[in-house]
């Protein structure tokens, strides 16, 4: 046992007890079903390519997008997407260089696709929603769907991800 001395008083220092480990917020296998997306992605759609950057932060409880469209397309973003367990459901907020903001809502389907659909569109603007499907370890693909007519999904933009060699 140590002793330190302070002011002239004696004070015994006792050892400290660790607290058991808490688990991660996030540890459940829902807060894991959008894990596929993490990596670093080379991009390629009818006319042009470029580069996704997908990460995990907040100790694993968030996931956080950098796409880069270029050289091909000016586009450049950024998202954050979480699962909700208040409302039982993934969440994604993205903006763009292009002054876009979408709020979609969603999660994994019983077709093993995964997808998010906007939330709260504008009247009389039509509703959008992203598809991930074709899912493998290293390759997938994600359709930006529109409903234009009320029924019928349609694809405005479709892009295959493929993950980057490790140099």
């Amino acid at each position: 046992m140590k002793r330190l001395l302070l002011l002239g008083f004696a004070l015994v220092a006792t050892p400290a007890f660790a607290a058991a480990p808490t688990p991660p917020a996030c540890a459940d296998a829902k807060f894991r079903a959008l894990d596929f997306w993490v990596g670093e992605w080379d991009l390629t759609w009818k006319g042009g390519g470029g580069a996704n950057h997908i990460t995990k932060s907040y100790e694993g409880c968030v996931i956080e997008e950098h796409f880069d469209g270029q050289p091909s397309q000016h586009l450049q973003g950024h998202s954050i997407s979480l699962y909700d367990a208040k409302g039982a459901q993934w969440r994604q907020m993205w903006v763009d260089n292009e002054g876009e903001i979408y709020d979609l809502a969603g999660g994994p389907r019983a077709d093993g696709t995964f997808a998010l659909t906007e939330l709260q569109a504008q009247a009389n603007e039509p509703r959008y929603r992203m598809v991930f499907e074709n899912i493998k370890p290293d390759s997938f693909d994600w359709h930006w769907q529109g409903l234009k007519d009320g029924k019928t999904w349609t694809d405005s933009w479709v892009i295959h991800y493929a993950r980057k060699k490790a140099a």
